[in-house]
């Protein structure tokens, strides 16, 4: 099988990771994309894709939508503010969404679904994070949703026959990228070259993954190994990030060295951001790179390149 001929459906896919991926794949498939366009935008999207304006949340439409015409789905979609304010709400609408569309995606006899999950799931573990690391004990609502999805994905693995592959994220930058730190300090240094304030004590520090090697890690894998191996059920649980971290306080001098400013840096206090934030991340990759794949830029370059086009772009 190659991913080369599918028809693909991809949900959340005018988000930030899901229109880089509808473009890439549109390039060589039909591809459908499902969106409520909450925080995504149509704009992003290339003129090749079909777009349905829709909330998965709505447990019809899925059934209205997945048909046996699809061959693989990437799901996206989600409530993805870790600090979001309805938290009650975001868990119940990112555990529906997964549900509702494994269940029509079992009903159509499409099995093959690749998840974006999240560090998060890991909470605060030691660094560099294995996949079978545990016991998993995330500490945000986000990160809980996260980790109720991997569970209905392998239920429908181990159960239905499906194939999944499922990619843990570490902070994902780049083209599009909108309420996370850079596209945030960049709008607050518009507004004051003078001070930043920067939440916690910016000695947070995590791995950040440039958009592009996201995406070029995910298709890797499924094109080179995963489609290779015998069919059935299975559950591929994957780390995607890079092998060297960023501090806070260095992501804040490498936007003003881009925007050329120098400003007086102030702190909110405490070692994390927000209530939820895991103030040290760093997930081991050497799963992935046993598959030849490795990240082309390391943290420090993937920050100042998404620093540049966002500076541009925002």
């Amino acid at each position: 099988m190659d991913i080369t001929d599918q028809r693909i459906l991809v949900t959340g896919g005018g988000g930030f990771v899901g229109s880089h991926i509808a473009n890439r794949l549109t390039n060589e498939n039909h591809v459908t994309v499902i969106d409520n366009f909450s925080t995504g935008n149509s704009a992003w999207l290339n003129d090749k894709a079909v777009v349905v304006e829709a909330n998965l949340a709505d447990e019809n439409i899925a059934e209205s939508i997945i048909d046996e015409s699809f061959d693989i789905i990437f799901h996206l979609a989600s409530r993805k503010e870790v600090n979001d304010p309805d938290l009650q709400r975001q868990f119940r609408n990112n555990t529906e969404m997964t549900h509702n569309l494994l269940r029509a995606a079992h009903d159509a006899g499409v099995t093959h679904v690749v998840y974006t999950s999240s560090s998060t799931v890991y909470g605060e573990a030691p660094q560099p994070t294995p996949e079978d690391y545990a016991p998993i004990e995330p500490i945000s609502v986000y990160g809980a949703s996260k980790l109720a999805d991997e569970g209905l994905l392998s239920t429908y693995a181990h159960s239905h026959g499906f194939s999944v592959w499922n990619f843990r994220f570490a902070n994902v930058v780049g083209s599009r990228l909108r309420g996370a730190v850079i596209p945030d300090f960049i709008q607050k240094l518009r507004s004051d070259p003078k001070t930043l304030t920067i939440l916690g004590n910016g000695r947070q520090e995590k791995s950040y993954l440039h958009i592009d090697d996201c995406i070029d890690g995910m298709l890797h894998t499924i094109e080179h190994h995963l489609f290779n191996q015998s069919s059935g059920g299975s559950m591929h649980t994957y780390n995607l990030g890079t092998r060297t971290t960023t501090s806070v306080n260095r992501i804040a001098d490498i936007v003003c060295d881009v925007l050329g400013v120098d400003p007086q840096y102030t702190y909110t206090g405490g070692d994390r951001g927000w209530t939820g934030d895991v103030p040290r991340m760093r997930l081991s990759i050497e799963k992935l790179s046993a598959l030849g794949w490795e990240p082309r830029m390391e943290s420090d370059d993937a920050i100042r390149a998404a620093a540049e086009t966002l500076a541009n772009e925002l």
